[in-house]
């Protein structure tokens, strides 16, 4: 059967249209995604902050829903409830353990200090080099050496009886200067930190529907119910996790403070409590928690240290494979190794907050592409 020239020019047509339409939006899809990439790279550090404060969200209506099956109150009364019972939990806190926290804070950064000069001490006569210990005061020591360099041939008032020169005056009450402004915008920037992400989280926590059919919004009709069954996904997701995190952080945090107790180790109670804040962090919070904790330990000799040693390991299997098991088989699946590697990878590039936050992005990852794999399995089968 032949097919007339004008069908076949105007099927050409269509077809030559189609794939222009197709480069089109595959060469603004590119634009698109690059443009997001580059717009998360130079605004991680904000992003990231922002993500923190929407998991304070999501933990605090967690806690909020967990209070509406006992009581039957509005949301608004029972997150009021919640807020003041987590207010108050903090305030004893501070108030019953707050001079034994900052002293045994104090001893505590001594004995970590001394520990690590014996280390030091210990690896240069065994012909180690010891130079990634002088890493974190590489900076102060530039110029303060500098300094004393410059300031050295200067006479002493002393010895000659005359006073300093104007530029050595200037130079040093500068670098004065210069370092209390650099420790006041640190300070105001994390106490500022701190009340971005209690904000946010108040925030998305008091209008939780607001946020979440705001976000529907944004997506197009067709796609609207896909999108909505992957974000009630994520929150359940992230609500199981939270919650069941914070039960194995306070586990960690007590079984820890009490068990260097009954050891014998100076500051038990803050090592305690470094331990259960990096429980958040899987793995690497761990080994940072045991590094300093074993540190902290060898003041008292090596018994003490060794006992803390054993502590450090049963905490640490007894939250790997009893109590995060247990808690969260039904909240994350995922394998240990990829988590590291996510871990590794979100630690090089965004710092502390990558690391800090790379479990709950991964979670979320996970959730997105569980959904669109059993989302098209339907389709495979029926083509």
């Amino acid at each position: 059967m032949t097919v007339p020239r004008d069908e076949q020019s105007k099927t050409r047509s269509d077809q030559a249209r189609d794939m222009a339409w197709a480069i089109g939006v595959g060469g603004m899809g590119v634009v698109l995604f690059t443009a997001a990439l580059v717009f998360t790279w130079y605004f991680a550090a904000t992003l990231l902050l922002i993500f923190t404060g929407m998991l304070l969200g999501v933990g605090l209506n967690a806690l909020t829903n967990a209070l509406g099956r006992r009581v039957h109150l509005p949301h608004a009364v029972r997150l009021a409830i919640v807020c003041s019972v987590l207010a108050a939990l903090l305030a004893g806190v501070a108030y019953l353990g707050g001079a034994t926290i900052a002293e045994q804070a104090s001893v505590l950064s001594n004995t970590i200090k001394s520990q690590i000069s014996h280390v030091r001490s210990f690896l240069e006569t065994h012909g180690i080099d010891t130079s990634f210990f002088d890493i974190g005061s590489a900076g102060s020591a530039g110029p303060s050496s500098s300094t004393d360099t410059a300031s050295a041939p200067a006479p002493s008032p002393n010895a000659h009886g005359q006073l300093p020169g104007a530029g050595a005056l200037a130079s040093s009450g500068g670098a004065i200067v210069s370092q209390t402004f650099k420790l006041l915008f640190g300070a105001i920037s994390a106490v500022g930190n701190i009340f971005i992400v209690l904000f946010l989280g108040l925030a998305f926590a008091a209008q939780p529907s607001v946020y979440h059919d705001g976000l529907l919004f944004l997506v197009p009709a067709k796609h609207r119910l896909r999108a909505t069954l992957i974000i009630d996904r994520i929150g359940e997701t992230l609500e199981r996790w939270l919650i069941a995190q914070i039960i194995v952080m306070l586990a960690v945090g007590v079984v820890t403070w009490i068990g260097l107790a009954v050891i014998g180790i100076p500051g038990s109670f803050i090592l305690g409590i470094q331990a259960g804040l990096l429980a958040f962090i899987p793995t690497v919070g761990a080994i940072i928690a045991g590094v300093v904790v074993v540190l902290a330990s060898l003041a008292s000799g090596w018994i003490p240290a060794l006992s803390a040693l054993i502590l450090f390991l049963g905490v640490h299997t007894m939250e790997s494979y009893v109590l995060t098991p247990l808690l969260q088989r039904q909240a994350l699946d995922i394998p240990p190794a990829t988590l590291f590697a996510f871990q590794i990878l979100l630690g090089v590039v965004f710092g502390i907050w990558g690391l800090a936050l790379a479990l709950p992005l991964v979670a979320i990852a996970k959730v997105m592409i569980d959904h669109f794999k059993t989302y098209e399995a339907p389709r495979a089968e029926a083509a």
